[in-house]
């Protein structure tokens, strides 16, 4: 068994969501977010070489040296996936690890709203998931497509870099295109993606203008768009697809995106009171006749208050959404207090 070997097939079997092989250091787990150590080694510079070698071919091998980084993914038959970022620091090579589970989740295994299923039933519009790094934003829009291939015939094309979660074909065809190798980029992948009969389109990472763009024209068409954004909330996601483009483009992407909006589900993991798993806390938005006047008119200083007292129409905030899994006995107050000071428990 190699290095590389015994360390992945220790992150999966002690459930770590992480791996960082760096020299200086021992080999590091992520486990229920916490960073822990598991072996008395420490890493040289010829052991991160060695690994770094093992899982790229030769071709991804001179890329790797001249972008100084790349993403792939690799798998151990029968252990699990893994999405790998590999990257210089001091010059010596590190390794980021993130394993993939071999199971796709569904809507009802990660303990997300029910609500999100009729969501992903829209014909069209644009659904966006959002959450900073880490908190479950690949593996939502796994459950998402999921619940479709389940239950619905569609055409999906997912735009991933790379990809993670393997979909079978089921009630609906699902066509995986990894960047970088199925596709030169977002961009150029979802445009082409326009020319390719699709339902759906999944977008992994809405990065620029031009993708934004792209994606909300491809609402506006006819098709159902999932996409992810790096953003803390609701709020922000609105704003974040707003600001990227000029001001004198402002009033109309208001107006574009206030149409083809359908949801934004925004989330954050907290571990759970046993500390043997982590759960989802989030934050819900569905875009209504109310919510629509308020990205048209650029008061979105007003949106958490009509998340808050919408739960009717299946909307919730962060607050209310962590109050309830304080009170079913996951969470803790502590390590809830800890990320969001503001809850009031009383």
């Amino acid at each position: 068994m190699t290095l590389l070997e015994e360390l992945l097939i220790g992150a999966h079997e002690r459930h770590a969501s992480d791996l960082h092989v760096t020299v200086g250091s021992k080999p590091i787990y992520r486990i229920n977010g916490m960073l822990q150590s598991y072996h008395d080694f420490i890493m040289k510079p010829e052991d991160t070489e060695t690994i770094a070698r093992e899982i790229l071919t030769e071709e991804l091998w001179d890329k790797f040296h001249h972008d100084k980084e790349i993403d792939l993914s690799y798998s151990i038959s029968g252990v699990s996936r893994f999405r790998v970022n590999v990257y210089f620091q001091r010059g010596c090579i590190s390794i980021a690890f993130r394993t993939i589970p071999r199971e796709v989740p569904t809507i009802d295994s990660l303990e997300l709203p029910t609500s999100l299923k009729k969501l992903v039933e829209k014909e069209n519009g644009l659904i966006l998931v959002t959450g900073p790094t880490g908190s479950g934003k690949t593996s939502t829009l796994a459950a998402l497509v999921n619940h479709m291939n389940q239950s619905m015939k569609r055409h999906i094309i997912t735009l991933e870099d790379p990809i993670e979660y393997l979909h079978s074909h089921n009630q609906s065809i699902i066509d995986q295109r990894e960047i970088g190798f199925d596709a030169k980029n977002f961009k150029s992948g979802l445009r082409a993606c326009l020319r390719q009969d699709p339902d759906v389109i999944l977008v992994g990472e809405m990065r620029d203008l031009e993708t934004i763009s792209i994606a909300i024209t491809a609402a506006e068409t006819g098709h159902l768009v999932l996409g992810t954004l790096h953003t803390t909330d609701v709020t922000s996601s609105v704003n974040r697809m707003i600001d990227v483009f000029p001001p004198t483009q402002k009033q109309q992407i208001r107006i574009q995106l206030a149409s083809v909006l359908q949801a934004v589900i925004s989330q954050r993991l907290f571990p759970t009171v046993d500390n043997k798993r982590r759960i989802a806390a989030t934050e819900v938005l569905i875009n209504n006749s109310a919510i629509q006047n308020l990205i048209r008119n650029e008061k979105m200083h007003q949106i958490p208050n009509i998340v808050q007292t919408s739960r009717e129409g299946g909307m919730h905030s962060f607050e209310q959404d962590i109050k309830r899994l304080v009170s079913q006995g996951l969470l803790s107050r502590d390590v809830v207090k800890s990320y969001i000071s503001q809850v009031d428990f009383h």
